[in-house]
């Protein structure tokens, strides 16, 4: 397979997704591949994605970035997609893409999607590490902070658009997504893990709230879980200083591995 090369799962009647895939080399052949998994209107192009490549390809350890559909790359249109969908083509990628064990990195909803990856496949999952994870976020956005107004708009035009604060382009929230939602839900439920957890959760993250890693946490059981929060964070966690301790927190997620 070309190593960092951009390149597309082709899939009959779905959107193709793209994905750059580093192959494993000399002392990090043994390491489970990276998986990351970008947030809700983000793509493999971001601050995250790209120092975890370039850290990985320094540690000789596999690693995949990819672009659910309607995002980046990936064919699609963003307004058809769905939790369920976008986790579909995460799961495309981790079964035809990558071979045998994985650790996964979700950042915001990717964290969402991871978790529902390791759900699926937690055989082959040898870590998990959120940055600002947040499942379940559909809930608590469409009835704890969207205006009447909005969840109006929602019910009767089918979506509401909300400003970005990323990007000139509004976020488009569809009324699909929040009815999949309901249905895949974790935090209403235990969880029982034998993976490490780590969830790393900015202070100052305006967008997720800091009692979410504490959701979790509560949930999730059985395995170790981990929960680091930085006192001057926000919701990106891209600073230096964030992506330090990401990596960090790979390292010592890789130290566990028993291979």
């Amino acid at each position: 397979m070309a190593q960092s090369e951009l390149q597309y799962l082709k899939r009959e009647e779905l959107p193709a997704l793209a994905y750059v895939y580093s192959a494993a080399k000399d002392k990090g052949a043994h390491l489970p591949t990276v998986m990351f998994c970008a947030g809700f209107k983000s793509d493999m192009q971001g601050t995250k994605a790209l120092y975890l490549e370039e850290k990985c390809k320094e540690l000789g350890q596999a690693y995949i970035r990819f672009d659910y559909s309607g995002h980046g790359e990936s064919e699609g249109d963003f307004k058809d997609g769905t939790i369920g969908a976008w986790f579909k083509d995460a799961l495309a990628i981790l079964d035809e893409i990558i071979q045998g064990s994985v650790i996964i990195i979700g950042s915001s909803m990717g964290g969402w999607i991871g978790l529902l990856l390791a759900q699926s496949r937690e055989e082959r999952v040898k870590g998990f590490i959120g940055i600002a994870a947040a499942p379940d976020f559909t809930e608590r956005l469409f009835h704890e902070e969207f205006s009447e107004e909005q969840r109006e708009a929602v019910q009767k035009h089918g979506y509401v658009e909300i400003p970005n604060d990323y990007s000139d382009d509004p976020y488009i929230f569809t009324k699909a997504l929040f009815e999949d939602g309901k249905k895949r839900l974790l935090l209403n439920r235990e969880h029982i893990h034998n993976y490490p957890i780590t969830l790393l959760h900015g202070l100052e993250d305006k967008t997720v709230p800091r009692e979410t890693p504490l959701a979790i946490k509560e949930q999730y059981t059985g395995g170790s879980l981990d929960i680091i929060f930085t006192e001057d964070g926000d919701h990106s966690l891209s600073r230096p200083e964030d992506l330090e301790l990401l990596l960090s927190s790979l390292k010592s997620m890789n130290k566990l591995q028993n291979i």
